[in-house]
């Protein structure tokens, strides 16, 4: 019996990310042109469960849907933006940005600001970055003592199981690439004038820690990866696949919610209101 996607995406028991070619692409498309026809059917399978969803929120539903998505710089996580989030209606999406945290946040505690962001009744959320940045950077760069962002795995834990509680599906996205394909993405960005804006210096100092960052993000898969909160490891070299696999588990996420379309009652006399529009007449 051939795998889901999420099955196929879904972060091992101990994780190991050299294990996982950064260009593989274990399931569905094998080129870009394959994809791009399979990304017509998603949009459209994605846009009629977000109107499930959605249209379920206004008849008292509780269900809403948050996917997460980390990684290195350059791995893609405004492309996923642009080309999944992209495929529905931005009525029922939530994105949040986490960029570094002003002076305010740093004084509160670092879920604080996320608590802000989660997606409320029928929407899908999307965060790009969240609260593993403090588990990650904070660790990288020893913005906290060890035994802090160490207890912040049982926090993100709690938080995220307590989120599941309030009927909020969780899927949690790291992209990954690979040192050469960052490496070739930071080059394209100083070589293109319209893409240099997005070259920032301090892409490189991450980039000169990145084994301490390859430790950081398994031990975020490893202690973090829950069944109400799973982890997927999504291969991110071709930004074709990439864009493809995050849109597919989506898909397959939402359908498991079983969406049945309701919408609210309107007490209208269609009959009546069909007549009164045909008789009117704009001069």
């Amino acid at each position: 019996m051939a795998k889901s996607v999420r099955e196929k995406f879904r972060v091992s028991a101990e994780p190991d990310l050299t294990a996982v070619d950064p260009r593989s692409r274990p399931v569905g498309p094998k080129d870009k042109t394959a994809a791009a026809k399979d990304m017509v059917h998603l949009a459209a399978r994605l846009e009629g469960l977000q109107d499930a969803l959605y249209a379920e929120a206004t008849v008292d539903g509780t269900r809403s849907v948050l996917l997460v998505l980390q990684g290195m710089d350059t791995s893609g996580k405004g492309g996923v933006i642009r080309h999944v989030a992209g495929l529905v209606n931005p009525q029922g999406l939530h994105i949040a940005s986490f960029k570094k945290p002003t002076e305010q946040e740093r004084a509160q505690h670092f879920l604080q600001r996320i608590r802000k962001e989660t997606p409320k009744a029928g929407q899908i959320g999307v965060f790009d970055r969240s609260h593993y940045e403090d588990v990650l950077i904070a660790r990288v760069d020893s913005l906290v003592p060890e035994d802090v962002w160490r207890a912040r795995y049982d926090e993100i834990n709690a938080f995220e199981a307590e989120l599941a509680g309030h009927d909020v599906t969780i899927l949690k996205c790291m992209l990954h690439i690979s040192s050469q394909a960052q490496q070739e993405r930071l080059l394209a960005r100083l070589d293109d004038p319209v893409k240099r804006w997005k070259y920032n210096p301090a892409d490189l100092d991450a980039r000169c820690k990145w084994p301490a960052y390859q430790e950081a993000y398994t031990d975020a898969l490893r202690f973090c990866d829950t069944d109400s909160a799973p982890w997927y490891v999504i291969p991110s070299d071709r930004k074709w696949y990439r864009n493809w696999a995050v849109a597919a588990l989506l898909a397959e996420t939402l359908a498991e919610l079983e969406l049945e379309p309701e919408f609210p009652e309107t007490g209208i006399d269609v009959a009546r209101e069909r007549a009164r529009v045909k008789a009117s007449v704009i001069v």
